[in-house]
């Protein structure tokens, strides 16, 4: 017998509605549970009180209800964190919405090793395995990314170059009009997809 059923079978022993056997099973069992021997000795004061209370007294005085009362078992109070979850369900489920995205964007950092080139004018650039080349005398108008590999200009960029996991080689024969970004660092990552995911929601 379990103490979680011990102490639901202790209410029904003191009431007389227990059979023979399960007083047996409840006895048997406080014999080596001191925590519901304890119980049931509380439980039992109190249904003697409560019994000469409501036959001999009539009124009980005030102290005596403060004890009464205090002896019962007290109801377990409800976790802070339990009930901020319950009052604000929508900030809980961005929040946990967010922490699968950067979990997913994470793990996905890690395993995309495919070269990926953006841009708008990529007809100018040379690939040769995964290094991505803007040759001399060539101009791109436009950005250009390039993920997983390596960069090397040679050539004009009108615009932004940014490249995300990779390596940069700029000649000095090179011109880039825009930003360069390099990323390298998984929260810079995220960052940029979260930029980019809203850049491209806005202009839809």
């Amino acid at each position: 017998m379990d103490c979680n059923l011990a102490v639901s079978l202790m209410h029904d022993y003191l009431d007389d509605d227990l059979s023979k056997e399960q007083q047996l099973e409840l006895k048997t069992h406080m014999l080596s549970c001191p925590d519901c021997r304890m119980q049931f000795k509380e439980l039992e004061q109190t249904d003697m009180l409560m019994f000469s209370l409501t036959h001999h007294t009539p009124s009980a005085p005030l102290e005596l209800t403060e004890r009464i009362m205090n002896s019962l078992p007290k109801q377990k109070k409800q976790q802070l964190w339990l009930t901020w979850v319950k009052r604000h369900p929508a900030i809980t489920a961005a929040a946990i919405f967010v922490l699968v995205m950067l979990f997913s964007t994470v793990s996905f950092w890690d395993q995309d090793t495919q070269l990926v080139v953006k841009g708008s004018d990529l007809d100018q650039v040379v690939i040769e395995g995964n290094t991505v080349i803007v040759p001399e005398g060539k101009s791109i108008a436009g950005n250009l990314t390039v993920e997983n590999g390596k960069t090397q200009i040679y050539g004009d960029v009108q615009g932004n170059l940014t490249v995300i996991d990779g390596s940069l080689y700029q000649a000095s024969t090179a011109h880039i009009s825009g930003q360069v970004k390099s990323i390298d660092q998984a929260m810079d990552w995220i960052w940029y997809k979260i930029t980019n995911m809203f850049s491209d929601v806005a202009y839809r």
